[in-house]
């Protein structure tokens, strides 16, 4: 049978594939934005939420703090890096969402598998026109150009053969042509630069719609498609080594460290209940990649928390940002 050797979660924000100087564009659009997300399901402006808690994270948008945390995400993501190298997978599970790089309202799926021979990233971000800062982040999510990344037909294919014996009604990816802003996008191009290091490792593409309504997921139904996940992944007698990987989260544009810390308790703690019960209100906008890691957490039961680190990066006085985090999971010594 096929064996999860090791699973990974981690953050995706563009400010891992920017330095820390041009953090700042990120702030920028917080400043810019009428609909910052709250864990209570509320939106505001950045007026409003700086009414609301005040200056109180100042210090920490300071460019040397935000320089320090830059140096503790690239060693985190380093340390991941190291350990799904040293665990050899045959094949990489990536469950990240899609942000209209391949579905839009005309076709919205809750969940999607891709189990194409060959994958092919979007070029969305590498048009000539668009500011440097931002060919530089499409480039950190193989997003500069349609990359051809490879896939795991035969186990992809198994992967939908069997959740759908399972009852879990998975809509398929059997090919992606290489055509203009279309393709994979940054939850799944990020791991395979930064953790995967473009190695020629084989990945299936699992891509949770958390963004757009009506047809998302709750938390509790992640949690029980991530259990069959499991199963079904077990089943498949090929002998691979499975890695799988949840891309994104955690809170964001507004920084909760409350949701996120009870989030990975609950993680380590395999306290499924907790996880199943994240309400909608706190899983709106970026905070919606939560579910990602829900599921991930689902599938990946059987093996023990060895390794998380947490880094709150706060880009503006009031506390707008990225929850930043990193886990690795391994079987139990």
């Amino acid at each position: 049978m096929a064996d999860i050797v090791i699973g990974i979660g981690t953050s995706h924000t563009p400010l891992f594939t920017l330095e820390s100087k041009d953090w700042r564009y990120r702030a920028q659009a917080d400043y810019e934005n009428p609909a910052l997300n709250l864990s209570d399901g509320r939106t505001v402006t950045y007026e409003q939420l700086l009414a609301e808690v005040g200056p109180r994270y100042q210090s920490e948008a300071s460019p040397e703090v935000l320089m320090k945390r830059a140096a503790e995400c690239e060693a985190s993501l380093d340390h991941l890096q190291e350990l799904l190298t040293a665990a050899a997978p045959d094949v990489v599970v990536i469950i990240g969402d899609d942000q209209g790089e391949m579905f839009d309202s005309e076709n919205q799926p809750a969940i999607a598998v891709c189990y194409a021979e060959e994958l092919t990233t979007s070029d969305a971000f590498g048009h000539d026109e668009l500011p440097q800062w931002i060919r530089t982040m499409g480039t950190g999510y193989m997003m500069d150009e349609n990359h051809s990344v490879r896939g795991a037909h035969e186990f992809g294919l198994k992967i939908v053969e069997r959740l759908i014996e399972t009852g879990v009604d998975v809509t398929t990816v059997a090919n992606i042509r290489p055509r203009t802003d279309y393709g994979l996008g940054h939850a799944f191009g990020f791991v395979v630069k930064r953790l995967l290091r473009n190695r020629e490792t084989r990945i299936v593409p699992v891509l949770l719609n958390t963004y757009y309504p009506p047809n998302v997921c709750t938390s509790a139904r992640c949690v029980e498609i991530g259990k069959k996940l499991r199963h079904v992944i077990e089943s498949i007698d090929d002998g691979s080594r499975v890695a799988v990987v949840a891309s994104g989260g955690l809170s964001h544009f507004v920084v909760d460290e409350r949701l996120d810390r009870g989030l990975l308790r609950a993680i380590e703690e395999h306290d499924h209940a907790a996880l199943g019960s994240v309400p909608r209100t706190a899983l709106n906008s970026g905070s919606s990649e939560i579910l990602n890691w829900i599921l991930a957490a689902g599938a990946l039961e059987s093996l023990a928390v060895a390794w998380k680190n947490y880094i709150p990066l706060y880009r503006t006085p009031a506390g707008s940002g990225v929850g930043a985090a990193f886990v690795a999971w391994l079987p139990a010594a």
